[in-house]
C-alpha cells in the first residue's frame, strides 16, 4: 500500500492537474491532502476530486499551522492505517509527479529516498536569483553546520514505513520549513539508509510561494540554535 501525502494552502488551480499527471504516472498510489484551512476554493476542489475517486482523502486543519506540522500529520494518518510506503510533495506544481517512478524504484533498498536539487547542473535556472541565492545559501549553512552531504531542506520524499519508525521522524520538533532538514538530520543520525536522486526543479506557474521573509529568518535562527545545541552536547 502506498500513499502520498500533499500539503496544501490556497492551491486550487494546481490540484486537479497534479492528480491527472500523478494518476497518469501511477493510478494505484493513494492520494492524502492536509490543507490549512484555503481560503481560494482548494478544500471545494479537493472533496470534488474525493466524490470522483474514493482513494483520495484529506485531512480539514483549522487554519494555518506550518508546512511541517501538516507532514507530520500526513504521516501519521498513513502510518495508522498501516501504508508500507510515504511519498510526500509540495502541491505548487513544481515536484514532476514523473519522479515517483524512481522514488518508488529504489524503496525496497533504502529507508528514505530523497530528492536533490544541486547535484544536477542548472536545476534551478527558472527561478529568481533571489530566490536561487537564498536556496543555496541555506543549503551550505545546512551541510555545513551539521555536518551533512544531503539537499536535506525538499519536501519531495518517500519512506519506507516498513523500516523508518514514526517516532524517530517526530523527534522532529519543528513544524515549519525546518523541519525537513531536521527530520533527515535526525534519520541520518540513526543510521537510517538514505538515498538522493537528482531533480530538476522549475519555478511555480500559477499561484505564489508561501515561504515568507519571517519564514526564512526564523528558519534561519531555528538552524544556528538547533546546531550550538548539539555542538555544546
Amino acid at each position: 500500500m502506498k500513499l502520498l501525502i500533499i500539503p496544501t494552502l490556497n492551491e486550487r488551480k494546481n490540484i486537479t492537474l497534479l492528480c491527472k499527471k500523478i494518476r497518469k504516472i501511477n493510478s494505484k498510489i493513494n492520494i492524502l491532502f492536509v490543507d490549512d484551512n484555503s481560503t481560494d476554493g482548494t478544500r471545494e476542489e479537493i472533496l470534488y476530486l474525493r466524490k470522483k475517486n474514493k482513494s483520495i482523502s484529506y485531512i480539514f486543519r483549522p487554519k494555518k499551522l506550518g508546512i511541517g506540522s501538516a507532514h507530520k500529520d500526513g504521516l501519521k494518518f498513513a502510518y495508522k492505517r498501516k501504508y508500507k510506503i510515504i511519498l510526500t510533495m509540495d502541491a505548487d506544481g513544481t515536484h514532476n509527479p514523473l519522479y515517483i517512478r524512481k522514488l518508488l524504484k529504489y524503496s525496497s533498498h533504502y529507508d528514505l529516498i530523497s530528492t536533490n536539487r544541486f547535484s544536477q547542473k542548472n536545476s534551478l535556472i527558472e527561478w529568481p536569483i533571489q530566490r536561487r541565492f537564498l536556496t543555496k545559501v541555506r543549503y551550505y549553512l545546512i551541510n555545513i553546520l551539521l555536518n551533512i552531504n544531503y539537499d536535506s531542506s525538499g519536501a519531495y520524499r518517500c519512506y519506507n514505513a516498513k523500516n523508518i519508525k514514526l517516532r524517530d521522524i517526530l523527534d522532529a520538533k519543528n513544524d515549519g520549513y525546518s523541519f525537513f532538514w531536521e527530520s533527515l538530520y535526525l534519520l541520518n543520525k540513526k543510521k537510517y539508509s538514505i538515498k538522493e536522486i537528482p531533480i530538476y526543479l522549475p519555478y511555480r506557474k500559477v499561484g505564489s510561494s508561501k515561504m515568507t521573509i519571517r519564514d526564512i529568518i526564523g528558519s534561519l535562527f531555528y538552524l544556528f540554535k538547533y546546531s550550538l545545541k548539539n555542538l555544546i552536547n
